[in-house]
């Protein structure tokens, strides 16, 4: 499945996750990159999800000439999703690009990261990759375990109720009781 602008998801992790496993499918790996916090709570509200080939690199001033160059990993690529947390709590697609301004490799039909995402990888975008698909894997087992917790915490909370009214069907019995032998003391 493809994002689309208004697609929404749960929260803020679960549209990393779509995202992650869309990039996985169609040959990039997917980036966090900005976000904005909510002025009131300090919560992050926005958030921009892109190619890990966005932008350029920063020049800095070269440090040692021993030092082995760097791959270049950055070729402004324009590809991304912005998700914005709305009032109901949802967080909505409010921008998709699709286009790549550099070639894709798809993964293998079974499933697994391919080791060249380009013609030309070092043993850090191996790494990298590598890094990427564990995460994607802790990332879905981390919502399991959340959608876990949440279904006990409910669980919890519906028994805290029932227990609370429990109680007041005890106390107010015995304000039933505590008012008729009063009333019996008094005739």
């Amino acid at each position: 499945m493809e994002p689309y602008v208004g697609m929404d998801f749960e929260s803020e992790e679960a549209a990393k996750v779509f995202y992650d496993a869309y990039a996985t499918r169609m040959g990039f790996i997917m980036r966090v990159d900005a976000f904005r916090r909510s002025m009131r709570d300090g919560k992050v509200v926005w958030r921009r999800l892109v190619c890990n080939k966005e932008g350029f690199r920063k020049l800095r001033p070269k440090r040692s000439e021993n030092r082995k160059p760097r791959a270049i990993t950055r070729e402004g690529c324009k590809a991304m999703i912005v998700v914005k947390k709305e009032k109901t709590g949802k967080w909505v697609v409010t921008r998709f690009v699709k286009e790549h301004n550099h070639p894709l490799v798809v993964t293998p039909a079974n499933g697994r990261r391919s080791v060249l995402l380009s013609q030309t990888p070092d043993e850090k975008d191996v790494k990298i990759r590598e890094l990427t698909a564990e995460l994607q894997r802790e990332r879905k087992r981390s919502a399991a375990f959340q959608e876990q917790l949440d279904m006990v915490l409910r669980d919890m909370e519906d028994h805290s109720h029932h227990l609370s009214r429990n109680i007041d069907d005890i106390v107010q019995s015995v304000r039933e009781i505590e008012s008729k032998r009063l009333a019996l003391s008094h005739s």
